[in-house]
């Protein structure tokens, strides 16, 4: 009984971390888009009428 706890555990401790390092690289690639593109906009800023 104790040997399924364990795994079981083992499984759910694993899988978290697993989800907290793909979070971090989706959250530290979007960042990077975003600046680059707002460095794009700020960078033709002149070229844009509204």
């Amino acid at each position: 009984m104790e040997e399924k706890l364990y795994r079981t555990m083992r499984g759910t401790g694993a899988t978290n971390i697993v989800i907290g390092v793909l979070t971090l690289v989706v959250g530290i690639t979007s960042g990077i888009l975003l600046l680059i593109s707002g460095a794009k906009l700020l960078s033709r800023k002149s070229n844009i009428l509204f």
